[in-house]
């Protein structure tokens, strides 16, 4: 189903939103892995809010979509998206990273309504994902698994393995998105360990590629329906996109992989978001 221009708009506002909320968490928490959160925000929103069979009201339901966060440090990204899409209430994210509290930085899929996978250590995530297809196809159902991994968790072996496994059984009811922001927390990707050819090596490993703008829902909702619609090999999306994107003095900036915020900064980010997206939008 193509995407409509209403849709576009509708979704670009749930994710200035969301670009809000992540600050809030962040100086709720007192730090968080807020670049990286911010950088998949789109990804995060078409998901949720146009493509996932899921149920909030049944978090449990058999026949949901899954979704493994594999780049589990994003969890100050995710949960917002979770509390907007009902699974609960915005206000328990003012314990985000606190004593006690459900909301660890790393979601745990125990504690966390609508977390399938508890997720973390990198590399681990693609695996997991596979299992969980190859899981569906045995048991003839429907459901999908969406995989998010970040760039610089590309690094590990693991990834590779699953990958060539996706590829070796045709996986293709998994769908693998990268968030491609080519930063990580000690510098840049190709400074630490470079990645390109990038699009080269999953093809390499079997895999159809599309490479997009991550932050453009027409061009993650065309590449989606791509992934839906294809059956000769599974799909991974690099989506190309800004760490801290939407921030001014965050973006593409390393030092913000991780970060914390007074109220000053707080303020300073949702004014450059609500002007960052208005430019878009208008």
């Amino acid at each position: 189903m193509a995407i409509s221009d209403q849709e576009i708009r509708a979704l670009e506002e749930r994710a200035r939103g969301i670009r809000k909320d992540i600050v809030d968490v962040t100086e709720w928490a007192g730090g968080a892995h807020i670049g990286g959160g911010l950088s998949m925000v789109e990804i995060l929103v078409i998901l949720y809010f146009k493509y996932l069979a899921i149920d909030p009201a049944n978090p449990d339901m058999a026949e949901r979509d899954r979704v493994v966060l594999s780049k589990g440090h994003g969890g100050v990204g995710y949960a917002p998206v979770l509390a907007r899409r009902g699974y609960f209430d915005f206000d328990m994210l003012r314990t985000f990273n606190q004593f006690k509290s459900p909301f660890g930085m790393h979601l745990d899929g125990r504690k966390v309504k609508g977390v399938d996978v508890s997720t973390g250590s990198l590399g681990h995530g693609l695996s997991m994902a596979v299992g969980l297809a190859l899981g569906a196809r045995l048991q003839k159902k429907s459901w999908k698994t969406y995989c998010i991994l970040g760039d610089g968790e590309c690094n590990e072996g693991s990834v590779w393995e699953a990958a060539m496994s996706a590829a070796m059984f045709k996986v293709t009811n998994l769908v693998t998105l990268v968030d491609r922001n080519r930063l990580m927390i000690d510098g840049k990707t190709e400074d630490v360990m470079a990645l390109e050819p990038f699009a080269d090596k999953w093809k390499a490993f079997g895999f159809t590629v599309r490479n997009i703008d991550g932050h453009s829902f027409r061009e993650l909702a065309e590449a989606i329906e791509f992934a839906h619609g294809h059956t000769d090999a599974p799909v991974v999306i690099i989506a190309n996109t800004v760490k801290g994107k939407g921030v001014d003095y965050m973006e593409d900036n390393v030092k913000w992989h991780y970060g914390s915020m007074d109220s000053r900064l707080a303020e300073a980010a949702r004014a450059s978001i609500d002007r960052m997206a208005g430019a878009t939008l208008n």
